[in-house]
């Protein structure tokens, strides 16, 4: 695992967005949580939103909560990296933020749709990583989001729809993950994380490292 401070085995690098998306109920969220758990190099993103707080969120944890007016400038300004409007609402992810977090060598997880995701690569494309996450099929996905026993039987069957276009974009991302049975999927999407910390361009440092290496 990465040490803190923008660095991979000693070596300075520059930081990567980790994109996550998936239908509802694939598991997105848990093995977002368990890679987030233990690793000080990788943040959530904390986007923007014009939706009033639900009970228990925190303003600059869950959501940074925002009027209309503010959040219209943002995207105006170009001071957001991807928006969209969901039921009413505007959401976005802040610009520098992320692109002080990437500068600085710390990764940026994102929970976000294909949508969002593809806007995220025509602003960075060069630091976004994608990952896709699949139900092992339609009926296991279904049961899940059953067993979680959030929503309505109506609510379901909107969701199941939802992830039917949802999945056709599985073509667009980098990586895709089936998650058959959670833990091995965590394994998985962690593999890809410390895989892309590797690459040659994104180790800013390794020209000095090398030179010093050759210099004895």
């Amino acid at each position: 695992m990465s040490n803190s401070g923008g660095e991979t085995r000693g070596v300075e690098r520059r930081g990567l967005m980790l994109v996550l998306s998936s239908p509802s109920g694939a598991g997105k969220t848990t093995i977002s949580r368990d890679l987030l758990r233990g690793d000080d190099n990788l943040t959530l993103s904390v986007s923007v939103t014009t939706r009033p707080p639900r009970p228990g969120e925190r303003d600059g944890v869950d959501y940074r909560f925002i009027d209309r007016a503010q959040f219209d400038a943002m995207a105006k300004a170009g001071d957001l990296l991807e928006h969209a409007e969901v039921f009413g609402n505007g959401y976005g992810t802040p610009r520098a933020e992320v692109e002080a977090a990437l500068a600085a060598g710390q990764d940026v997880l994102f929970d976000i749709d294909w949508q969002g995701t593809q806007q995220l690569k025509a602003a960075k494309r060069d630091d976004v990583v994608s990952v896709f996450i699949l139900p092992p099929s339609t009926e296991e996905l279904e049961r899940r989001l059953h067993s979680r026993a959030q929503d309505s039987d109506e609510t379901v069957r909107a969701r199941m729809a939802k992830a039917s276009d949802e999945m056709s974009h599985w073509a667009e991302y980098d990586y895709i993950v089936i998650n058959w049975e959670i833990g091995r999927s965590v394994t998985e999407a962690r593999s890809i994380l410390e895989a892309e910390r590797l690459k040659r361009e994104r180790q800013v440092g390794l020209h000095s490292f090398v030179e010093r290496l050759r210099a004895g």
